[in-house]
């Protein structure tokens, strides 16, 4: 049997990437070759063996038959016949379907190194056609690779899977999965973009596709359109690094603007309200993780009241950190802050402004965390009134702390 290194390990040694995971491919070998060798069997639809020493896994060489729609719909047979080719022809890019034998042979029968070179995205064959979640892959490709284009050919494909409604078929888990993968790349703002290109985002996210072409006004958002403001607050989440929670947050927190009367545009009034509602469905459709849903669900409802922080007096600022639960989650009080840093400055020539309000809140979060509540509530006679008693020793420390700062700022 020969073993050959395959996939995403030789493109990125190609390209001078770390590599992260080694995939392997078996030719010329038997499920019972591989028990006999100690290797330990975990794949369920397909062999897949543990190698006995590094537990890395090892495939045998397979091939596949589309049987029906969606994902799931499909046929495997691995067998010793099955060669190396065969194994690299079911594969969804040229670029991941190289492979390297032990010698240090390069094995490259549909060109991805010429494709690496040229920095093109482009699929290995029709059989691309039969798995949607090549159409997610491929983006998410792009939000990783943002110097490469998408073939015509591959692009016009996807258009034709998304027109065949195979990405209807698409269960929210894979969905999720993908989705969360692509925001976590480099530019995610590309994923959403082939995904645009292709008509796959209207199917699989249609609140966010919504958002194109609509106005906002120019004072505030000189990029105007709602839909490229949207992926420029995505991308600057990634430019800073931050979690997925951020970054998911980035993608839904202007969601209601979709569904602004047209008699106001470019105005938005009460669209975070709206914005919720939208996330909520969203969130529900797909199975969002609570912690990246509970996140976008503030972010939507509050980053309009957080850009004003520094507008608000210090009752206000005591009930928006209450309504946030900032008290109680004050790591997810810091994410919403980073979201909406986010929303700031991802606006055409807005990415180096100062923007004060994580530091003003954050201050008054400390002021409010300095009150001893059992203390006040202590000192109560009336146990009816001790929420309100609280709420007011709260509103007295961020007062006082707000006046500090500004006799400092006047005396600097």
């Amino acid at each position: 049997m020969q073993i050959y290194t395959v996939g995403g390990a030789v493109r990125d040694e190609l390209l001078g990437r770390p590599v992260a995971d080694r995939d392997y491919v078996v030719v010329g070998a038997s499920p019972q070759t591989m028990l006999d060798r100690g290797f330990r069997p975990v794949g369920r639809d397909f062999p897949v063996f543990l190698h006995p020493a590094t537990n890395e896994e090892y495939a045998l060489a397979r091939t596949e038959r589309k049987t029906g729609q969606g994902y799931h719909g499909f046929a495997f047979h691995a067998a010793p016949e099955v060669t190396l080719e065969d194994d690299l022809a079911r594969r969804d890019l040229t670029i991941n379907a190289m492979a390297r034998a032990a010698d240090g042979t390069l094995i490259d029968p549909f060109c991805g190194q010429r494709d690496l070179q040229a920095r093109i995205l482009r699929h290995v064959g029709p059989a691309f056609a039969e798995d949607p979640v090549r159409i997610l892959r491929l983006a998410r490709f792009a939000a990783r690779f943002a110097d490469f284009s998408v073939a015509p050919e591959t692009l016009a494909l996807m258009r034709t899977m998304v027109l065949a409604g195979e990405a209807d078929h698409l269960v929210a888990e894979r969905v999720w999965q993908e989705l969360a993968r692509g925001l976590m790349e480099a530019q995610p703002s590309r994923m959403f973009t082939v995904l645009r290109e292709c008509g796959a985002l209207a199917r699989l996210l249609p609140e966010v596709d919504a958002l194109f072409g609509v106005p906002q006004r120019a004072d505030y958002h000189p990029e105007i359109d709602t839909g490229v403001h949207t992926l420029m607050v995505v991308d600057e989440a990634a430019r800073h690094d931050f979690a997925l929670p951020v970054r998911f947050a980035a993608l839904t927190h202007d969601l209601g603007k979709a569904t602004t009367p047209a008699d106001i545009l470019p105005r938005h009034i009460g669209h975070e309200v709206r914005s919720v509602h939208l996330a909520t469905a969203l969130c529900e459709r797909l199975r969002v993780p609570g912690e990246c849903r509970d996140l976008a669900l503030l972010a939507a409802r509050y980053h309009g009241d957080i850009h004003r922080a520094g507008d608000l007096r210090a009752a206000t600022l005591v009930t928006l950190l209450e309504r946030t639960d900032a008290l109680r989650r004050p790591e997810r009080f810091r994410q919403l802050l980073q979201a909406c840093r986010c929303d700031f400055n991802g606006r055409l020539g807005w990415q180096d402004r100062p923007y004060d309000s994580p530091q003003r809140l954050l201050a008054a979060l400390a002021a409010v965390n300095a009150v001893n509540a059992g203390k006040v509530a202590a000192a109560c006679a009336e146990k009816g009134q001790i929420p309100e008693r609280i709420h007011a020793a709260r509103v007295a420390a961020v007062r006082h702390g707000l006046e500090e700062t500004r006799n400092e700022q006047e005396n600097q």
